[in-house]
């Protein structure tokens, strides 16, 4: 039996020395070792060895398994060892080379842009209010006097949810809205995202708008001149020119386009400006008596005026952009110049 318990050794030693994985190894310890393994199926045998030879077979048994159980422990953790070592050298860190900076996010310029008119309108003491970019045809269109059949909303080009649902086309709505909770005196700035039908390289199915209302008592066109006269200014420059044209809106009367000196050519003339010399900036007026009269204003005691620009436009003008569509593109090099 000592003979087998040797044969035994040599035949579990010899496929430990073959064993290359984590799996062979603990399937040896198994075979060998378990408490069905070959060496357990020797111990049942010791009945059949001699007495005199009982006590060291028995040490023999201990000493090769203990010998085994220590050869296989040692394997596997260089088994181990080897393993955590290439995923070191796999996921090393090469500290000699330069670190990555962090790159600083920057608000986008039309935010910024809006950020800057609603500063200086603050200043002119207005407040800043919102409303639903979904909206209901009757305060899109009706209340500001432009009923179902009228001309002006062939030039909207509306998106409609529904056959009275819309998304809205400018932020005029917001200023009903206001008007029918509050009592003069109001003097609000309404900015937000707006929609219509159209796409080139100055329009955008969304775009930001944002206008201003000014009422109550004596409000006149001189009020509303001098407003849009500072803020562009602050805008643009002190040194820029304005000029105000006649024009038309259903919902102002009278009402005006107004013009500033092309940035682009300092008034000599441009592609840009169709060699005017001459850049429509926004729409004003005076606030229509049939708006004053939807939303319950008596419009012989109360005026005011209402003025509407497009954020794009401005923010085109200002850093002197010249497709509407780089503002939408997400390009990392076009808005890490603002």
């Amino acid at each position: 039996m000592i003979e087998e318990l040797e044969a035994f050794r040599q035949k579990a030693e010899g496929e430990l020395a073959k064993a290359v994985t984590e799996e062979a190894l603990l399937d040896i310890r198994t075979r060998y070792l378990g408490r069905k393994g070959l060496l357990t199926g020797l111990l049942r045998n010791i009945a059949s060895v001699p007495p005199e030879e009982k006590p060291l077979f028995g040490k023999r048994c201990n000493e090769v398994k203990e010998a085994l159980s220590a050869r296989i422990d040692l394997l596997l953790a260089e088994q181990a060892s080897a393993k955590r070592d290439a995923v070191l050298l796999r996921e090393r860190i090469d500290a000699t080379l330069p670190g990555r900076g962090v790159r600083y996010g920057r608000l986008h310029p039309v935010t910024q842009v809006r950020e800057e008119i609603c500063s200086i309108f603050a200043g002119l003491g207005f407040s800043v209010v919102e409303g639903p970019e979904v909206e209901q045809d009757y305060y899109n269109f009706e209340a500001l006097n432009i009923p179902k059949d009228h001309p002006a909303r062939d030039m909207q080009d509306t998106f409609y949810v529904e056959d009275n649902i819309v998304l809205r086309t400018h932020t005029s709505p917001v200023q009903v809205r206001i008007m029918e909770k509050t009592r003069p005196p109001v003097r609000i700035l309404s900015p937000g995202r707006v929609y219509r039908r159209d796409s080139d390289i100055s329009h955008t199915p969304m775009f930001h708008q944002i206008e201003g209302l000014l009422v109550d008592r004596g409000v006149t066109f001189g009020d509303l001149k001098g407003v849009l006269t500072v803020f562009l200014k602050q805008v643009f420059g002190e040194d820029t020119a304005l000029r105000f044209r006649p024009s038309f809106f259903p919902f102002t009367e009278p009402s005006a386009e107004v013009d500033i000196r092309c940035v682009m050519c300092s008034g000599k003339g441009c592609r840009v400006c169709g060699q005017t010399g001459w850049l429509e900036i926004l729409g004003s007026g005076m606030v229509d008596p049939e708006v004053f009269r939807n939303v319950g204003y008596d419009p012989e005691e109360f005026t005011g005026f209402a003025f509407g620009l497009g954020l794009e436009r401005i923010a085109m003008l200002k850093y002197g952009i010249s497709d509407i569509r780089l503002f939408f593109e997400n390009d990392l090099r076009f808005l890490e110049q603002f």
